[in-house]
């Protein structure tokens, strides 16, 4: 059986296949051309991406996102929320209310239930945020934390929303506790201004704290080890603050503590913003500011080592 031969290319053939092609380069010009022009803004991004934000922008945009990041958790569990309200309500219910009959504690003519409320809404705060370490101790065991630090975003801004986050849980937590305390029949005030300077306060000092408690994450690696470090730090920076007391009443050299302890400030600027009474709100803010400052400083230079 003969084979049979292969039919020639005919000219004809050849010129139908360069027209073809012809006419399939100028389509994808004409298309890159009108990528180019406002007609076709969608093809064009495909070509040329969009500019990256560079210099003093990127650290505010990646701190806005690591601090909606965080709160986004909070809105698939609230239950946080709820058991820690128990604690100071029974603070206001308990203690205010008995102490209030007994008048042991000179609070200066303002009914102690009063005086108390600011203090255990910064307690409230620093409870909240001061094992905030161990979510960032959660998040390297995950592997959660070794993803962050491979991205460009820079070491303070991942801290710095952290610690903003905390300071905005902190503050929902306030208006828990303002809530329960103006239902308790506690004087404050419903200056506008005035509650958001309360709000940037709650936000400054449980910013401070969170620093602190991923600090120490920093230093000790484990959660059982930042657990019983916490515990053993909370009350005694609770009760070495103005919370309970004035700070008139105390012996000499707790007061000495209490001057370096921030919490003692946080204090301080609630009751002036909150009651009215006598405070050194620039000093108070000026201290809660530095003092959040220097906690993101110190944990952001011990994640890497957590990270480890």
């Amino acid at each position: 059986m003969s084979a049979v031969p292969a039919t020639p290319r005919t000219a004809s053939a050849e010129t139908a296949a360069a027209e073809t092609a012809t006419a399939g380069a100028t389509a994808v010009t004409a298309a890159v051309t009108a990528a180019s022009t406002p007609s076709g803004p969608s093809l064009s991004l495909l070509l040329t991406p969009p500019q990256a934000r560079t210099g003093w922008r990127v650290v505010p945009a990646r701190v806005g996102a690591m601090c909606i990041v965080e709160l986004q958790k909070l809105r698939h569990d609230r239950s946080e929320l709820y058991t820690r309200a128990v604690q100071p309500a029974l603070w206001l219910l308990i203690y205010g209310e008995t102490f209030t009959r007994l008048h042991a504690i000179p609070t200066g003519g303002t009914p102690y239930l009063d005086f108390l409320a600011p203090g255990i809404i910064a307690q409230s705060a620093m409870f909240i945020a001061i094992f905030y370490g161990i979510m960032i101790i959660w998040e390297r065991d995950a592997g959660v934390l070794t993803k962050l630090l491979v991205t460009p975003t820079p070491r303070a801004a991942l801290i710095t929303g952290k610690a903003f986050a905390a300071g905005v849980k902190a503050t929902i937590q306030a208006v828990v506790v303002v809530v329960i305390a103006a239902l308790l029949g506690v004087g404050l005030t419903w200056n506008p201004l005035k509650l958001i300077a309360v709000a940037v306060v709650v936000v400054l000092g449980g910013a401070f704290f969170s620093c602190l408690s991923m600090t120490i994450a920093g230093i000790v690696l484990t959660r059982d080890r930042l657990m019983g470090i916490g515990q053993a730090i909370t009350m005694p920076l609770f009760f070495s603050s103005s919370a309970l007391y004035p700070v008139s009443v105390m012996p000499g050299w707790l007061q000495a503590i209490s001057k370096c302890n921030p919490l003692s400030y946080q204090v301080d600027a609630l009751r002036g913003l909150l009651l009215g009474t006598p405070a050194h709100l620039w000093t108070d803010f000026g201290v809660l500011a530095g003092a959040a400052l220097l906690g993101i400083l110190a944990a952001s230079s011990l994640l890497g080592r957590l990270a480890k």
